[in-house]
């Protein structure tokens, strides 16, 4: 099981501080252990959070043991304000560069099936119902997106384009529920 000063606060959300880690070996004897290797004698955890969310700790490793000084507890509390803004900050960038595209395609495609349904009303001189209808059903028939039935009608070849609308302006049956 994992175990340190570090992983404590952050389960329990509050600071932990250990002034001499060799006393604390009974506590993690495996992080102490491999703390004392690294040439670490004292640890100090701060939490990371967002209002009542701990993201994660900060730990203040020190090479002598002893308290942290007052002074070096307000640096490493605002030290540890100033890497939850920027972790929260890479969450929502990284949420809004991977949405933008999406958002976008979902914009572009909207746009395409209402140029389609427009043209394929002008043309048969339809309802803008009518010619969703006619799309929908033209596109679920033939096994295709509706995204590509509409790219065609708007940009595709003209003889695609001729043909397509020639079916689209075929008047579908409604499926009637008994």
């Amino acid at each position: 099981r994992e175990q340190g000063p570090c992983l404590d606060c952050f389960r329990t959300g509050r600071p932990v501080s250990v002034p001499d880690l060799h006393a604390e070996a009974h506590r993690w004897p495996r992080f102490t252990a491999e703390a004392a290797a690294q040439g670490f004698a004292s640890v100090h955890a701060i939490p990371m959070r967002l209002r009542d969310e701990v993201l994660g700790a900060l730990g203040l490793f020190g090479t002598t043991t002893g308290e942290l000084a007052a002074d070096d507890l307000t640096l490493g509390q605002a030290l540890a304000h100033v890497a939850s803004i920027a972790v929260v900050q890479h969450d929502r960038a990284t949420d809004r560069a991977s949405l933008l595209p999406i958002l976008q395609g979902t914009v572009a495609s909207r746009g395409l099936l209402e140029m389609a349904k427009g043209i394929l009303a002008e043309v048969h001189q339809l309802s803008m119902a009518q010619a969703a209808h006619r799309l929908r059903h033209y596109a679920y028939q033939h096994g295709r997106r509706l995204t590509d039935v509409a790219r065609t009608v708007v940009a595709g070849d003209l003889t695609a384009r001729q043909q397509l609308l020639a079916e689209l302006g075929a008047p579908t049956s409604t499926p009637r529920v008994q």
